[in-house]
């Protein structure tokens, strides 16, 4: 719903990739994905504009950003009114569709939900530049909120410089000590006894509906991260957890997968420090009140950048994990500025 229906309006493109990055998932999911692109008002053709990626969150998809929203602003009609007011220079956004049978995923590369991180910048990235002549070396970015806000995290240690030079987190998951451990873990334990124990009873019982409750979503994003995180390829859907099923104690090596992929943990590694100072922004943010325990890590992980002297940019809000699009009106018109 626009703020001002007088403003100048940009157009929604709708893409198909063929994913090939995705090709044989465990999940059988498709690796023919839809990549909406917003393209600004009154574009000039022959003026190059930087490109931003937005990494949705989990149970969330590219399209859903693009799609008509009830007493708020989509994010092209937010688009519209940053740049129409001046609030930042035009960019051109790519949505793309990373959703999973497993309800989403944290945009790296997994046996079991599929090679996201190669699909972004194999696949995606050069199909939207050469059709929309945008992007390109020092002028890409990526955000996202809580898993997408995780990926832009991960893209940006792992790429800074060489693919994406800005970034910018919301509530993205860091700390997986506060996040996940014990407590999680315990939950979706108690949730499978109903299933016999089974991680593939369950989740044929989720899939079958008719109706998911919040506590079925909650293990089903555990185990959504599982796959993600610590696959195992003979498995069903490639999900293991990493405690014992009988008595909830973590299991170290498998933790270790985890936790290697902690945006605190990956900051203490120099490469990922290098790529960090290559960007031309840094930003995240997370609600002070955030109840998976996100600002935690976040406090940390903004402490640890500023013991290593990289520059970011980091803040802190009066407010929880749900329903934070309005914080796009501080990292938006950032990321624009540093690329453009």
């Amino acid at each position: 719903m626009r703020k001002n229906f007088d403003g100048p309006t940009g157009d929604v493109h709708t893409l198909w990739i063929e994913g090939t990055s995705l090709s044989g998932n465990l999940l059988g999911d498709p690796a023919r994905r839809r990549v909406d692109v917003y393209v600004p008002p009154g574009r000039d053709d022959n003026v190059p504009l930087p490109l931003l990626v937005d990494l949705v969150g989990y149970t969330s998809g590219g399209p859903a950003h693009t799609s008509w929203k009830n007493y708020g602003e989509n994010v092209p009609e937010r688009l519209d009114r940053l740049i129409g007011t001046g609030a930042m220079p035009p960019v051109v956004v790519a949505f793309p569709d990373c959703f999973t049978r497993l309800g989403g995923n944290q945009y790296i590369d997994s046996l079991a939900t599929g090679a996201w991180e190669g699909f972004l910048i194999n696949d995606m990235l050069p199909a939207v530049e050469a059709r929309f002549a945008c992007g390109g070396d020092g002028r890409r970015g990526v955000f996202g909120k809580s898993s997408g806000g995780f990926g832009a995290l991960v893209h940006a240690m792992r790429h800074g410089g060489s693919v994406w030079s800005a970034a910018a987190s919301h509530s993205g998951d860091a700390g997986f000590d506060c996040l996940y451990h014990l407590g999680e873990f315990a939950g979706v334990l108690r949730h499978l006894v109903d299933h016999d124990m089974s991680v593939e009873a369950f989740c044929r019982a989720f899939e079958a509906g008719p109706k998911a409750k919040d506590t079925d979503w909650h293990t089903m994003m555990i185990l959504a991260q599982a796959a993600t995180f610590d696959p195992d390829p003979d498995a069903f859907y490639g999900i293991r957890l990493p405690v014992d099923m009988r008595t909830c104690e973590i299991i170290p090596e498998r933790w270790a997968n985890w936790t290697k992929w902690d945006p605190l943990r990956m900051a203490d590694e120099a490469q990922h420090l290098a790529a960090l100072r290559r960007l031309k922004l840094l930003y995240f943010d997370c609600g002070d009140i955030d109840q998976f325990n996100m600002v935690y890590g976040s406090r940390r992980l903004h402490d640890t950048l500023e013991s290593a002297g990289i520059a970011h940019v980091y803040e802190e809000f009066h407010d929880n994990h749900s329903s934070v699009d309005y914080r796009m009106d501080v990292s938006l018109p950032l990321l624009a500025k540093a690329l453009s």
